[in-house]
């Protein structure tokens, strides 16, 4: 059986840029990926000051983690989008750098995009938490 996930935004609340305000996953299974930052596989810091090059690098840890569970960015029911600033400009490219990339189709479903003070990591400026629904 084929997770099914209808995606739903209802009439009485605001329009969206793209993600969905509510997730329904009528699943068997389900996988809660740890944040994925901006780390090659060495573990080493990449795009230092760009939220661009840090928004890409995530994307490949991301799909690296998906693809560990034999999963697709269609397969994702809940997102949530870390950016280290307070600049709605940065907000923005990280939103638009994600959704236009290969994993654009995670953010489709629930998603919560936040400016925090501080990640995980010295010059960290991205990190995307994911929720999975997966496939059989």
């Amino acid at each position: 059986m084929t997770a099914r996930i209808s995606r739903i935004n209802p009439e009485q609340l605001h329009e969206t840029p793209g993600y969905h305000h509510i997730t329904v996953a009528e699943v068997g299974r389900t996988a809660y990926l740890a944040g994925q930052c901006p780390l090659d596989r060495g573990g080493s810091l990449v795009g230092a000051g760009s939220v661009a090059v840090q928004a890409d690098q995530v994307v490949v840890s991301a799909l690296a983690a998906l693809a560990a569970v034999n999963a697709q960015p269609e397969h994702v029911v809940r997102s949530v989008i870390y950016v280290r600033s307070d600049d709605r400009e940065d907000l923005g490219i990280a939103w638009s750098r994600l959704t236009d990339s290969a994993l654009g189709p995670a953010f489709t479903s629930a998603s919560t995009l936040l400016g925090v003070a501080q990640l995980g990591f010295t010059g960290q400026l991205v990190e995307v938490d994911l929720t999975v629904a997966l496939p059989d």
